[in-house]
């Protein structure tokens, strides 16, 4: 299998480059290709996946997150922990079903953002998102980029409680700057309601 198809791991949550996310991982099929991502150091593609009143129907978003397993554990009760990291963003063009129920999508790989600095009427949230990260202590010292307006938008879009089809149309947008216009209103909304 080639980068350019990978397994699919549909959640109802999203994964953001340089994000990460805990995974606990017990079904059959994903524990089949969680160990083969480790053994052959490949990346899965993190979806989300679409509500749907009829269980057999499998339609997930377009747009999805390519993650890299940094770390894992076994649980006390069996079920293996993994720990992710947002690589790349990539859209999905085709998707198979294997026997075993894993899905397998062709996928064209979406180019990384370029970082450069938030521009002035963004410096607000700058400071908002640092007092914030000094506050939950998420991200190491070596790992927070403020001068980049792409990771500044992606952590916001990470960390508010956001709708999910909110989350998603932040991974989707493909301009840091129209990101943070996007989400600007969206904070002063959850700022103005949390002081009422």
């Amino acid at each position: 299998m080639s980068q350019d198809q990978i397994p699919l791991f549909p959640l109802r949550t999203i994964l953001y480059p340089d994000s990460r996310l805990p995974l606990r991982i017990f079904e059959p099929r994903y524990l089949d290709m969680i160990s083969r991502c480790m053994r052959e150091d490949i990346e899965f593609g993190i979806v989300l996946s679409r509500e749907s009143i009829d269980p057999k129907m499998f339609e997930t978003f377009q747009i999805g997150t390519l993650a890299k397993i940094i770390d894992w554990q076994q649980g006390n009760d069996g079920l293996l922990g993994i720990t992710t990291l947002g690589t790349q963003k990539f859209k999905i063009i085709t998707v198979t079903k294997q026997d075993d129920g894993l899905n397998i999508a062709a996928i064209e790989k979406l180019d990384k953002e370029e970082h450069y600095k938030p521009p002035q009427e963004f410096e607000n949230l700058v400071i908002l998102l640092k007092a914030i990260l000094d506050d939950v202590n998420i991200y190491s010292k070596d790992e927070i980029n403020l001068d980049s307006a792409s990771w500044v938008s992606y952590r916001f879009a990470e960390i508010l409680p956001l709708k999910i089809e909110d989350k998603q149309k932040c991974l989707e947008l493909e301009d840091p700057i129209l990101r943070l216009n996007y989400l600007q209103p969206l904070i002063k909304m959850i700022r103005e309601n949390s002081q009422q």
